[in-house]
């Protein structure tokens, strides 16, 4: 297309405007600053033309007509007058038809004070109401599910709600029902609108018929102060933070062009309530007999002052550094903190202590070289029309949800080819091209043979469990579109097994996008999908092992970082595994808890158990006690999101700004200001005095963050840190995976939505949406094993047995049995070996 046909001319109001062809003319109005009144118009969603508000005169040579801006395309030549008297007496008669059923409810209505059909009453409406009848009533409020009221008298049937849990989230579960005047917005009989992302109906309504019961009749509009932030998940979602009191009562989505467009889960959502809770730590804690305390117990953990706390961990820490050197001190945890805060800590760990015992995961995700060496994409890239996208990650509808709405518009809209290269199904497998559903712990081979490689079939005519033809056809299509771009989302798809499968299967997809490279196409690139909500920048700061900030290594950057530091590790250390086994063993004295919790959230919690019983001294930083903290000897109270500014790293690499709106309860802290003290006790000033103070020192230190200024990262889409000088370093080929016998099923386990995480039990709302535990099995396997649907049975592995209903799945492949992660009556952890490859279970009936 030449440069003339890119542009069509317009003019607006007298105003000439430059358009892109296809536009609308309601969005080419808007951004040259012309509003045109809507209800029904989202930019995000397909439009209906329900409302009729957006009439405006356009004439497109054939002399000016009333029509609705939303439905109509701009033209070469075309004349929009949004302030004719025809367009004002139009938009007049709408409000006045749209008022005649409205409840005049304003002053009780969550909406008001925001509601777009009281501003535009206020701005085009009739000044006075004609109609004397009574309105219509209808029982109020219906819950839709246990998140969202409905009152229909409000609905004006705008079409919002419905669309998008249509064409956004692939949920339709609230539409329209009866006919003519009797029309009304609801779910369907017994049915739910189940849906991990129902909120957003909320924030898109604009009348108010739809309201989140976490903030009903909570505040308005005018009560509240707000900051535009960044949420602290793995995709960075860009919210506005509402609140009212010194008390956070609201999250709103902010659309990112570049992230969430606006979208959020309801778990993010609604997810406020937690930093409310009266279980929040508000005070440092000691295991022991504080000063002031000569009666307590000296196994009971009792409130202390700051100094005190502070003090003690000071010494201990001084006391094992001597003793037993700096190697006897780890850190686990990290990944809930800010940029400025994992920084504070990694320059405690590795600088002042100079232990490179650091880990921000919880041996659940994936080495750091693994995230940082390969070739990082975008999720913009990812979504690009025509590409390609590979899914060796868990189901981005469970872990990763706004990935998964972006993911699912760039299928469903824009031609992106989707391949599945996962365990079991997803909640994209109706709309992947190619499904490839391999065995657990086979992921290398079918990639293998995805990009061309030499892969025998069993002889069963399958490889690695999937059909050799599904394979093939797959590699077809995959090559076939490799002058498009190609991108990998990269994730551990089950955490019954191992990491290394899926390593390896990277490994093959990155020796294949080197030749991509090679032959000048655009390549394959990976985006990392991993579980903790910072870990992104976790890594780029330098909290794992073997890993300083900006994406270097010990060796390739160690000399630099340490004219400021001092000095730095000379050695890599240990993960998190490595970790917990060398406290069983005894080799740690000092363990930091940062937000974490070995106990109910690492894959062994048998070494966590032992681990943490051998430990000398266990320093935690946390918003509230879980079963590791509880065992912990000194307790600092954190501050949590909105409590403290400073800096989020998305999966991607985007680097947004968060922003603080509220105070910590009691004297919780922010983390860099725990880490900066402990440094000040331990001999070394750090300098710091606020988290830009920090993000400076970032920028001179890290490679990969030099040009990232602070007026660049408060950009609306932040920026992108790039670069990297750490290589991936695919494992050893692992030994063969057995073959399955006849009589075990093959164990697959990853996170869900809703789980007994500590955010989601802490959140009201929340906390009743985990699902119990079942176990699920493809429908053939059932008469194999010889039980039948919603049977308990008992599921044994060579490590542990539990009682569990069976339901059916069809998304489970054969062969397979699904159990979710982290499950809050049932721990799948006590049937997986996290020695083993890959887990098999049996099934016995009672």
């Amino acid at each position: 297309m030449s440069e003339q046909e890119a542009v069509v001319s317009i003019t607006v109001n007298g105003e000439e405007v430059q358009a892109a062809p296809g536009e609308l003319v309601i969005a080419a109005a808007e951004r040259s600053g012309v509003y045109i009144p809507r209800f029904c118009y989202h930019p995000r969603m397909s439009p209906v033309g329900m409302c009729r508000m957006c009439i405006v005169d356009i004439d497109t040579g054939r002399g000016p007509a009333l029509q609705p801006s939303c439905m109509v395309e701009v033209s070469e030549g075309m004349a929009v007058d949004t302030a004719s008297d025809r367009t004002r007496k139009a938009q007049d008669g709408v409000l006045e038809f749209l008022l005649l059923s409205h409840p005049l409810d304003c002053p009780i209505c969550d909406k008001g004070g925001e509601c777009p059909l009281q501003d535009q009453t206020m701005d085009y409406g009739p000044g006075e109401s004609r109609f004397v009848e009574e309105k219509r009533r209808f029982k109020k409020p219906i819950p839709v599910n246990d998140l969202v009221y409905l009152d229909r008298e409000r609905c004006i049937l705008c079409d919002r709600c419905t669309r998008f849990a249509d064409e956004v989230a692939g949920d339709p579960l609230i539409t329209f029902q009866d006919r003519g005047d009797h029309t009304q917005v609801n779910t369907f009989p017994g049915l739910p609108f189940s849906s991990y992302f129902s909120g957003n109906t909320v924030q898109i309504c604009p009348v108010g018929a739809l309201t989140a019961v976490p903030y009903r009749f909570k505040a308005r509009p005018w009560d509240l102060t707000e900051a535009e932030s960044t949420y602290p998940n793995p995709m960075g979602d860009r919210v506005v933070v509402q609140a009212s009191r010194d008390q956070v009562l609201r999250y709103q989505g902010v659309d990112s062009d570049a992230v969430n467009w606006g979208w959020l889960t309801d778990k993010d959502r609604f997810s406020f309530e937690a930093a409310a809770s009266e279980l929040r730590l508000r005070t440092p804690l000691v295991r022991g007999t504080p000063l002031g305390r000569p009666d307590a117990d000296g196994d009971e953990l009792v409130e202390a002052s700051w100094g005190q706390a502070l003090a003690m961990a000071a010494d201990a820490i001084r006391a094992a550094v001597d003793s037993k050197g700096p190697q006897s001190v780890a850190v686990l945890g990290g990944a809930r903190l800010a940029n400025e805060d994992q920084y504070a800590w990694a320059r405690l760990s590795k600088g002042v202590i100079g232990t490179d015992n650091v880990d921000a995961q919880l041996d659940d995700g994936l080495p750091a070289d693994a995230v940082l060496g390969l070739p990082r994409a975008t999720i913009n890239r990812a979504c690009t029309p025509g590409g390609t996208v590979v899914l060796l990650a868990p189901d981005p509808k469970e872990a990763h949800g706004t990935l998964y709405l972006r993911l699912r518009h760039a299928v469903v809209n824009d031609g992106v080819q989707l391949i599945e290269l996962t365990p079991r199904a997803s909640g994209l497998s109706h709309l992947a091209a190619h499904r490839l559903h391999h065995r657990p712990g086979e992921a290398a081979a079918v990639a293998t043979a995805l990009v061309g490689g030499d892969i025998e079939a069993g002889p069963d005519g399958r490889i690695g469990g999937v059909p050799a033809e599904a394979v093939a056809a797959a590699a077809a299509a995959l090559a076939g579109r490799a002058d498009q771009p190609i991108t990998v989302i990269l994730g551990r798809p089950s955490l019954a097994e191992s990491a290394d499968p899926t390593l390896e299967a990277a490994a093959e997809l990155a020796r294949f996008a080197k030749m991509l490279a090679a032959g000048g196409r655009p390549g394959l690139a990976f985006l990392p999908a991993l579980h903790r909500g910072n870990v992104f920048g976790a890594l780029d700061m330098g909290l794992a092992p073997g890993v300083l900030p900006g994406r270097v290594g010990l060796d390739g950057g160690g000399t630099a970082l340490a004219e400021v530091w001092g000095s730095v590790p000379a050695a890599p250390g240990a993960d998190a595994r490595g970790i917990l086994k060398a406290a069983a063993e005894g080799r740690i004295e000092i363990l930091f808890l940062l937000g974490a919790d070995p106990l109910g959230d690492a894959p062994n919690p048998v070494l966590a158990q032992e681990a943490l019983a051998r430990v000398g001294t266990i320093i935690a930083s946390d918003m509230f006690l879980n079963s590791s903290t509880a065992q912990a000897h000194i307790v600092f109270p954190a501050a949590g999101f909105a409590e403290r500014g400073g800096t989020h790293t998305n999966l991607e690499g985007r680097i947004t700004r968060q922003r603080q709106i509220v105070t910590p309860p009691g004297t919780a802290r922010a983390d860099w200001a725990i880490a900066t003290e402990l440094a000040r006790l331990l001999g070394a000033d750090f300098g710091f005095g606020s988290p830009e103070g920090i993000w400076e020192e970032i920028t001179r230190v890290a490679p990969s963050h030099r040009e990232l200024s602070a007026e660049a990262i408060a950009a609306a889409d932040g920026a992108v840190a790039t670069g990297s000088s750490i290589e991936f370093n695919p494992p050893a080929a692992s030994a063969r995976v057995p073959h399955v016998d006849a009589y075990s099923l093959r164990l697959v386990s990853a996170r869900r939505m809703f789980d007994r995480g500590t955010i989601v039990q802490h959140a009201p709302s929340l906390a009743g949406l985990a699902p119990k535990a079942v176990l699920a099995l493809n429908p053939y396997d059932f008469q194999r094993v010889g039980v039948d649907s919603g049977t308990p049975v008992q599921v044994v592995s060579h490590v542990g047995e539990m009682d569990v209903p069976v339901v059916a799945d069809a998304g489970v492949p054969r062969g397979a049995a699904a159990f979710g992660y982290n499950h809050p009556d049932l721990d799948v952890r006590e049937l997986i070996d996290p020695q083993a490859a890959v887990t098999d279970v049996r099934i016995q009936t009672r």
